[in-house]
């Protein structure tokens, strides 16, 4: 979840109340936050929710407290339309197709002021971004910027200009070699021959997405006055709330907010777009889930408090609520906000009348008993999210991309498919924990869906088994002898064929066959694997299908 850092004296400014840190701690909730650490004035807030990015920086947390202590209901946002326009490149369709942007003036910022872009914008790019790949946000110095720009592309060699906090001009390939940024998000540019470029009429470059920005144009200081803002990615239905999140906040600190005409080869649309989103909502169903008994007039004043503005219609309610919230995606969200505001201290529990038998799974039972195996075998367990994303299940593990279980309207491009095997999220602990004294031998149990067209569902769940070892000196003889051990343990008759898998090392990769059937696969990580998960040490590993023999 994410942690942000925020000024006491400047959430109070923004809230229009002060209020003591105690005060603080209670009225926080409401922003689905909770202060884990105050150092004088400085509060560090944990945000519960990974699905409110509009809760990620000072102003949208204000907003929401201020929701609650004086309530006013839909917050409005005036867009004035300006002349600004952006062309897209017919080139940029196979390399980062879109981008929405907008222009902010009447700035006035200070250290609080410029943190909260800083640290907002960063929060985007990581989570809603999958760290960039989907989502890339810059923001300019409007005064710098001559007016219409081009979002283009240019190949690595074929222009120059000085990245942020470099004097010297470089050419595109030089700033991925020597930029540390450049260095870190390379790998988001490999595939491409040509690379994104922003760059205005005045042939000065603005950034070059999703890498860095200019040091011209690019850098905004408490100096800067207007702005420019712009998203780039490969998907408008997360490019345009992520925007929209970033002008509400600059919009609460009583900036003018400007239109941008985006002009692509096939359409024309203009952003950002704060018109407030419909929703209606049924008094009953609300009183069902929530196991309330309210009236209409209770539940529109409820809320009011939570930013909707809210009309009773005999046992529907019309509502209307900010742009800037994408979360919204069933009536049960609106379920979630009314119960907020009404406190869910304040609901007293119901012993429900239904008779229930607890007991373990047999499933479950198995999986404790392979979880004790494997941790005295000298293996340490990780869970990790059923959920995930592409660019880990495949990319980053050399493969090609095949056909998984997608999540229709997701909130978040780093949970958006049901995982297919469960080795890419070893590799991610392993990525995150370098620091971690070495070596690192880890296992996880877990479910995994695949496409089967034949259930119900047209879906089956499996439960797997995959575990790792990472050390400077790690190969296939350290990993064999641990499937060994397990397999010979579990009474399982099993032998290995060589294969060929885009994730192993060829020669260093096998199949575990066992009763006839492949069960799973056993070898050394492919160091195109290592690099793309940016680790230095070496992997073996295998992943076995473990309902085979349960």
């Amino acid at each position: 979840m994410p942690t942000i850092e925020v000024s006491h004296k400047d959430l109070c400014q923004l809230i229009g109340k002060k209020l003591a840190i105690e005060e603080l701690k209670d009225v926080i909730l409401y922003a689905k936050g909770e202060v884990d650490e105050v150092s004088g004035d400085l509060l560090k807030i944990d945000e519960k929710d990974s699905n409110r990015p509009d809760l990620w920086s000072a102003e949208g947390i204000a907003r929401e407290i201020k929701g609650r202590l004086n309530p006013k209901g839909c917050p409005k946002y005036e867009v004035k339309k300006s002349d600004v326009v952006v062309k897209v490149n017919r080139k940029n369709k196979t390399v980062r197709p879109y981008t929405v942007c907008a222009v902010v003036k009447n700035l006035k910022i200070n250290l609080d002021v410029l943190s909260q872009i800083i640290q907002l914008q960063e929060k985007i790019h990581t989570t809603f971004g999958s760290n960039r790949k989907e989502i890339a946000m810059g923001i300019y110095d409007y005064d710098r910027i001559k007016p219409p720009i081009r979002f283009t592309t240019f190949k690595p060699e074929g222009i120059k200009f000085a990245p942020l906090d470099f004097e010297e001009k470089m050419t595109l390939k030089e700033i991925l070699e020597k930029h540390p940024k450049g260095k870190e998000f390379a790998h988001l540019l490999t595939q491409c021959k040509e690379y994104p470029i922003f760059i205005d009429a005045n042939d000065e470059v603005l950034s070059m997405p999703p890498i860095i920005n200019s040091n011209y144009s690019g850098k905004i200081t408490e100096k800067t006055r207007n702005a420019f803002i712009e998203c780039s990615g490969f998907n408008l239905k997360f490019l345009i709330p992520a925007l929209n999140v970033v002008v509400a906040a600059l919009a609460d600190r009583k900036a003018e907010i400007q239109s941008v005409k985006v002009v692509y080869p096939n359409k024309t649309i203009v952003t950002p777009d704060l018109t407030p989103k419909k929703a209606s909502i049924d008094v009953d169903y609300v009183n069902k889930v929530s196991g309330l008994n309210l009236s209409g007039k209770e539940i529109c004043k409820l809320l009011q408090q939570a930013n909707y503005d809210s009309e009773l219609k005999s046992k529907k309610i019309d509502l209307l609520y900010p742009a800037y919230r994408q979360d919204i995606m069933h009536p049960r969200d609106v379920v979630e906000d009314v119960i907020i505001s009404y406190g869910y201290n304040k609901i007293e529990p119901v012993v429900p009348k239904l008779k229930t038998e607890s007991g373990i799974a047999e499933k479950e039972i198995f999986s404790n008993k392979v979880s004790e195996l494997m941790t005295s075998l000298g293996f340490q367990e990780i869970l990790s999210y059923s959920l995930a994303n592409k660019e880990h299940l495949f990319n980053r593990m050399n493969l090609k991309e095949e056909q998984v279980v997608e999540i229709e309207n997701p909130v978040s491009l780093n949970w958006n498919v049901f995982r297919t095997w469960l080795l890419p999220s070893l590799m991610e602990f392993f990525s995150n924990n370098q620091h971690v004294t070495y070596p690192q031998k880890i296992f996880e149990i877990g479910d995994v869906v695949l496409i089967d067209e034949k259930q119900e569902t047209g879906t089956l769940d499996v439960r797997k088994l995959s575990a790792a070892v990472s050390d400077s000196r790690i190969g296939y003889e350290d990993i064999a002898p641990i499937l060994d051990a397990f397999l010979s343990s579990m009474k399982v008759n099993y032998k290995l064929k060589r294969c060929k898998h885009a994730s192993f090392i060829e020669g260093r990769v096998a199949d575990v066959v066992a009763g006839g059937k492949i069960i799973g696969f056993i070898g050394e990580i492919h160091p195109a694997v290592l690099k793309n998960w940016h680790l230095e040490m070496p992997v073996a590993a295998f992943e076995i299908d473990i309902e085979e023999f349960r």
